[in-house]
């Protein structure tokens, strides 16, 4: 089968398309064909250093989660599976390829009502964003700032909080998208590319409750001095390539909770099963901005980079 290797670590060059064996459907697993596979930032930075959290012996298939049909199960795996539409992650590793095998546990039966492709775009960045924005707990009236806004997880996190009843401030670079974001909902987008946007949001908000943090490093400090007392920071990226640098005494001495959600695996299913009955019943919608074939994950990956991307990237297999 056609897969995507990564031998090296480092820049997205290293990604290339070869062939791998194909997998098998071992007891209790399944083996899906691939239609779409999503791509994170996380895994970005895994192809570049090896950090992050994925692990794997080089050479391997990378990619973390992925879209199709099931093809084959193995014993023990009900044989009405075969067929049906799903989504499911790799483990980690695999997930750059026509075909995955994975444990039956792990997968996602897609609602008729979702097409395949928004569901595969929703599989990590609808499970992030519904921990995040329910671990905020938002109320009625909030007013939530949401850094990246116009990315996979953050154009989310914008339609859940306006769904909440939050008065939604958008944070993104650059004009394309912002329009994105208003068109998703947001009461007010800001710039972050002009160093003046802090005082915008203060004239729009005064301050605000709730701060989505997507993007970390400075970006991130001057959303934490944006909020009032008993306000929230729940940081769920680091698209400057690091985390914001607050610590607990700063918070508090400012009235300020940061929001470190948990979960435990039964509540990560969940969560992605509720963004999946969301956009089931026409309440939550992914961008798709950028689509590559499975031959160029190298330039997928750049992309991303770039931050030129909108909302989510996926490789198409097919």
């Amino acid at each position: 089968m056609r897969a995507v290797w990564l031998r090296e670590f480092g820049g997205p060059e290293v990604l290339t398309p070869g062939e791998a064996p194909d997998p098998v459907a071992d007891p209790g697993r399944v083996v899906v064909d691939v239609a779409f596979a999503n791509i994170t930032f996380v895994e970005t930075q895994f192809r570049a250093t090896g950090g992050g959290p994925f692990a794997g012996t080089l050479p391997m298939v990378p990619g973390n989660g992925v879209g199709g049909v099931v093809a084959a199960v193995g014993s023990g795996v009900p044989a009405d599976l075969l067929g049906t539409q799903v989504i499911t992650s790799t483990g980690g590793s695999g997930g750059y390829a026509e075909r995955v095998a994975v444990d039956a546990a792990a997968l996602f039966l897609v609602p008729a009502e979702v097409p395949l492709d928004v569901a595969v775009a929703l599989l990590a960045d609808g499970r992030t964003a519904t921990m995040m924005t329910r671990a905020a707990g938002l109320r009625t009236g909030d007013r939530v700032l949401v850094e990246a806004a116009a990315g996979g997880v953050g154009s989310l996190i914008v339609q859940l909080a306006k769904a909440a009843g939050a008065m939604v401030v958008a944070a993104a670079g650059g004009a394309r998208k912002l329009a994105v974001a208003r068109d998703l909902g947001a009461d007010v987008t800001v710039d972050y590319t002009d160093e003046n946007w802090p005082k915008l949001v203060r004239d729009a908000t005064g301050a605000v409750d709730v701060v989505f943090d997507g993007v970390g490093g400075d970006i991130g400090a001057a959303s934490f001095d944006l909020l009032g007392p008993g306000g929230r920071m729940v940081s769920f990226g680091l698209a400057s390539g690091t985390w914001t640098a607050i610590t607990d005494d700063e918070a508090t001495a400012r009235d300020v909770t940061l929001v470190r959600p948990a979960a435990t695996p039964d509540e990560l299913r969940a969560y992605t099963e509720s963004a999946l009955a969301e956009a089931a019943a026409g309440r939550l919608q992914p961008i798709i901005g950028q689509r590559f074939p499975l031959a160029e994950a190298a330039a997928a990956h750049a992309a991303i980079q770039s931050r030129a991307t909108i909302g989510k990237t996926l490789l198409e297999t097919r």
